[in-house]
């Protein structure tokens, strides 16, 4: 594990973003994979419903971007979310992914995007204090308490199933 002025860019701007937003959370780039939800719990040591998957989809018709904040052992419901927005989504690709949030897929964190998204937060990960998320590249990552991943990222918690 590396402190703070040994950081990559990608993790280095997450940790930023999380110091502005007034979160004391500590980004940490880890020896091994975190780039599936599995590979991150193994890694980390924890459950894989304590990790958040940051799943980045696109609405058909007005190519609107929206953040899906999943449970590590969760499958979103398109469906479901697309009842909230009222239009069809689609997972978006890696380039349109790296466009919108600025990091790419398997690294895509919570936070710290380009622009600002709309994101909706899965409910299950509220059964958990602490949760792992992506910090920007592939094997970084920063534990919060559930409690505080709605004002951290302005979403709306809701049942993903």
């Amino acid at each position: 594990m590396s402190n703070n002025n040994e950081l990559s860019k990608s993790a280095q701007s997450v940790q930023d973003v999380l110091k502005q937003k007034g979160f004391n959370l500590e980004v940490l780039e880890l020896p091994s994979s975190t780039r599936t939800a599995i590979e991150a719990a193994t890694t980390i040591g924890c459950e894989v419903s304590q990790i958040v998957k940051s799943l980045l989809f696109r609405t058909k018709e007005s190519l609107k971007p929206i953040l899906v904040l999943a449970s590590g052992i969760n499958r979103v419901n398109e469906q479901t979310i697309e009842k909230y927005i009222g239009e069809k989504l689609k997972k978006a690709d890696a380039n349109f992914t790296r466009e919108i949030t600025g990091f790419a897929i398997g690294g895509v964190p919570p936070i710290g995007h380009k622009q600002k998204i709309e994101t909706f937060i899965d409910n299950d990960l509220l059964h958990h204090e602490k949760i792992w998320a992506a910090a920007g590249t592939p094997n970084a990552v920063f534990s919060l308490r559930s409690s505080d991943i709605e004002k951290l990222t302005d979403g709306k918690i809701i049942s993903i199933k």
